[in-house]
């Protein structure tokens, strides 16, 4: 069983932790040039969130620091309520308990994600991937100190150093207490810790994003949002699919200005059947190619004729993760925000805002595409689960 490390406690040690990291930054980007130099493989998103520089060390110390600055999400009285029989009802935010986070390259969820959930009053147990393997065990090293100046026990975080098969058995029968998995990564690792978790677990799924180039949409605003949207190809707010009205106005000028700047950007273009046959991109080599997640230097453009057809093609193929409609039209963009099913709905705005930190969180866990318990980035108020308080003096039923 937990106990409750105090709010100043909690506070203490993030803060302390964010000291360490800037003490220590020399260390943490020496042992990430151990992981860098040790990657073997071809997958270039990756390596790129592999990668730990003086800028990303100040990120986690940023996050630390927001943590730490934050009300305490625990004990939040949420409801209320007088028993006609004297007794006094309240229902109040509450720790899950132990929180195991899975995760692929990413050094900085060492910091942000374990940093949320210790917030949140929760012990962490960490499952980073191999290659990252010296990135994090000093980070977690790092905590483990300022755990120990603040007098509290090192077993608040703890690492997992197992390989494919010890992390199935552990799934499958830990061996100490876990309430909530948080996976986060590639497709392959969500389904690996879905088929093999013996408890509840958070889907961190696949992007997938598509944006709606309107009829009436102001042209400027789409090629920006466009390209903005395959500015970080490792990301998972990043623009997979365009489709665009087939009654756009000046529609070949603005398609082949959109190619044009893709190119620059060394973005390859794939088409539908229309778009290649007119402006001379490959063709998509079936429709399974509108399901994917590319992470990579790619994109699919595609010509659609309404609101409608679109908000069902997004619906289907999309990853339930974030959609945007560029128009000046309100009414259009309202239709389609309250139809579209994914976690994050944009009106002339970029994908690439959603982000704990953009969207005004402070920071994220992971950014959930399931709709139970929380949709979209889950910061630090919603790493909670709650309790009931009853209150009474003798009252029987």
């Amino acid at each position: 069983m937990n106990t409750l490390l105090s709010l100043e406690t909690r506070n203490n040690v993030l803060f302390t932790m964010a000291t360490l990291l800037d003490t220590e930054r020399v260390a943490i980007i020496d042992m990430n040039k151990k992981d860098i130099n040790a990657y073997k493989g071809t997958d270039i998103s990756m390596l790129d969130r592999l990668k730990v520089n003086n800028a990303k060390v100040d990120e986690m110390i940023i996050a630390a620091k927001h943590l730490a600055s934050q009300e305490d999400p625990v004990g939040v009285e949420r409801f209320s309520f007088k028993h006609e029989n004297g007794m006094q009802v309240y229902n109040k935010t509450a720790s899950f308990g132990t929180i195991l986070i899975i995760y692929e390259s990413r050094p900085d969820v060492t910091v942000e994600a374990a940093g949320i959930a210790f917030k949140s009053g929760n012990k962490i147990v960490l499952k980073g991937g191999k290659e990252s393997l010296h990135s994090n065990l000093k980070i977690t090293e790092l905590w483990h100190k300022a755990l120990k100046q603040n007098n509290a026990s090192s077993d608040w975080v703890t690492y997992l150093q197992f390989n494919r098969i010890e992390t199935q058995a552990f799934l499958e029968k830990p061996t100490q207490r876990i309430d909530l998995i948080v996976p986060r990564g590639g497709e392959k690792l969500i389904t690996f810790v879905k088929k093999h978790a013996s408890c509840p677990v958070i889907i961190s799924g696949r992007g997938n994003n598509f944006v709606f180039v309107h009829s009436e949409a102001d042209l400027n605003i789409a090629l920006a949002i466009i390209i903005n949207g395959k500015s970080k190809i490792s990301a998972c707010n990043a623009v997979d699919k365009v489709l665009i009205d087939e009654n756009l106005p000046n529609k070949k000028e603005f398609i082949n200005t959109l190619i044009k700047k893709l190119n620059e950007s060394k973005i390859q273009v794939l088409g539908d059947k229309i778009i290649s046959k007119n402006h001379s991109v490959q063709e998509i080599s079936s429709n399974e190619v509108w399901y994917e997640e590319f992470l990579d230097h790619k994109i699919v453009l595609g010509e659609i004729a309404s609101n409608e057809a679109v908000i069902e093609m997004i619906n289907i193929y999309s990853g339930g993760h974030s959609s945007a409609i560029i128009t000046k039209n309100e009414a259009e963009a309202h239709f389609f925000m309250e139809n579209v099913d994914t976690a994050a709905v944009y009106h002339n705005a970029s994908t690439r805002f959603t982000d704990g930190g953009q969207l005004g969180l402070g920071g994220e866990l992971a950014i959930s595409t399931d709709k139970l318990h929380q949709r979209g980035p889950i910061g630090l108020q919603h790493l909670v689960t709650n309790k009931w308080y009853v209150h009474g003096n003798g009252q029987i039923r």
